[in-house]
């Protein structure tokens, strides 16, 4: 039968398939453009499942703040074209909502099933790679940032004793995602710190200095500087603030207290780097 352009163009319109894969579709179902459309969409998840193996080393961290809740959401794909997909973005932005409204802690298959119907038409591997949802207390602030290539996300939780809502303390949140995200450290104080990880830098280091010439108690102290200024390398509140390197993190959270008149504590960090 003869397969009009407009209706082609139609069927191309609503499921994002090529011209010749509509047009194929709509003489397969003789011209009915509903059924043409479920094959399409049945060929296109079948496609889905074939590209499941492939690698999704691109993507974009996605964050939404709402009432007493924060989310974050990883998504994956496999271009960076695809990362900077109108359609992809909007997913991500969708779903870090419905993390809110539905409490979702961890990927299901409600979330997963968001892209399908994008990757259907993209051909393109997408995944949920992680969500994380964030309960922010009663007077709490709260902060967020994106780096510009979507890569980094980070969201801060601080609190007051006596509570206070000065702007100075919205900076200082703010300037702790910008730190995190520069930074990365890998543990926010050094009580989070494995025991059995600062054993093993300590051999390292009790290795590094066993050939000194010095007596015993100098090389110990050596170890201990050394093990000391590794972990405050590698943990937020030690590590030096990013925009002031003369103080540490927890120096200038105190300095942020002082100046505003109210006791400030770390409540919650969650950072999301893509892929890591």
């Amino acid at each position: 039968m003869e397969i009009k352009a407009a209706d082609v163009k139609a069927l191309r319109e609503s499921t994002g398939a090529g011209m010749m894969e509509c047009k194929k579709a709509l003489v397969e179902c003789n011209g009915d453009a509903e059924a043409a459309a479920k094959l399409l969409k049945e060929k296109g998840l079948a496609a889905v499942e074939k590209r499941a193996g492939r690698a999704t080393s691109e993507g974009r961290i996605f964050i939404k703040i709402e009432g007493s809740k924060a989310a974050l959401v990883e998504l994956t794909c496999e271009t960076d074209f695809v990362a900077k997909n109108d359609d992809f973005i909007a997913i991500g932005e969708k779903m870090a909502s419905d993390v809110i409204a539905n409490n979702y802690t961890e990927v299901n298959e409600a979330l997963s099933n968001m892209l399908l119907d994008l990757a259907t038409k993209i051909r393109e591997n997408m995944n949920v790679r992680r969500v994380a949802l964030i309960d922010i207390p009663a007077g709490a602030t709260v902060a967020k940032y994106t780096h510009s290539d979507g890569k980094t996300g980070v969201v801060t939780v601080l609190t007051t004793d006596p509570a206070s809502d000065n702007p100075a303390l919205a900076e200082f949140a703010y300037d702790c995602c910008l730190h995190i995200a520069a930074f990365n450290p890998a543990y926010i104080n050094r009580s989070d710190v494995d025991e059995k990880y600062i054993e093993e830098q300590k051999a390292i280091y009790t290795a590094q200095v066993a050939e000194l010439d010095k007596p015993e108690n100098v090389k110990a102290g050596i170890v201990n500087g050394k093990i000391n200024k590794h972990l405050a390398e590698i943990c937020f509140m030690d590590q030096p603030f990013v925009k002031d390197d003369k103080v540490s993190v927890s120096k200038k959270m105190e300095m942020v207290g002082k100046d505003i008149g109210s006791k400030v504590s770390l409540n919650k960090v969650v950072a999301f780097v893509l892929g890591a």
